[in-house]
C-alpha cells in the first residue's frame, strides 16, 4: 500500500459538473438545492467558525503557554553508560539507540561527564563537555563531534 495506490471510498466523490439552476425538469432548478431565503441561501456564506455574534469558541478557551519552534531536543548521555560497548568498540548515535542507552534520537546526542570510563572507545556525537572528552581522552579513546 503506497500513496500512488489510495482512492477515495466506493460514492463518496460525486460529481462536480452538476448543473444548477436550470430549470424544474432538472430536478435542481429554481432555488439549486438551496431551500427558501435564510443566510445559506445568499452569496457570500458565513466564515468558518462564525458563531452568529456569540463570541467563538476559539476565542472563549484561555490561551497557554508557547512553544519555540527553532529549539532542539538534545538526550543527554553521561559517560559511565558507555562502559556496556566493547572495549574499541565506535559509539555513534545509532549505537547508542541500538544498545537501549537512549529511547530516541531527538535532533543530537551531546555526552556528559558524569561517572567514570574504564574502556577504550571511539565516540562520535554531537555535542561533548570538556569534562567528559577529557574522561575519553585519559582511557585511551578519541572523541568526534559530528
Amino acid at each position: 500500500m503506497d500513496l500512488s495506490n489510495l482512492r477515495p471510498a466506493e460514492g463518496s466523490r460525486q460529481s462536480d459538473n452538476f448543473r444548477r439552476g436550470r430549470g424544474h425538469g432538472s430536478g435542481n432548478g429554481k432555488t439549486a438545492g438551496k431551500g427558501h431565503k435564510g443566510q445559506k441561501a445568499r452569496s457570500g456564506a458565513k466564515r468558518p467558525g462564525f458563531e452568529g455574534g456569540q463570541m467563538p469558541l476559539y476565542r472563549r478557551l484561555p490561551k497557554r503557554g508557547f512553544k519555540c519552534r527553532n529549539s532542539k531536543e538534545i538526550i543527554a548521555v553521561n559517560v559511565d553508560i558507555l562502559n556496556r560497548f566493547e572495549d574499541g568498540a565506535e559509539v555513534t548515535p545509532a549505537a547508542l539507540l541500538a544498545s537501549g542507552a537512549i529511547s530516541k534520537l531527538g535532533d543530537g546526542v551531546k555526552l556528559l561527564g558524569n561517572g567514570e570510563l574504564t574502556k577504550k572507545l571511539n565516540v562520535k556525537v554531537n555535542a561533548v563537555s570538556e569534562s567528559a572528552k577529557a574522561k575519553i581522552e585519559a582511557a585511551g579513546g578519541t572523541v568526534e563531534v559530528i
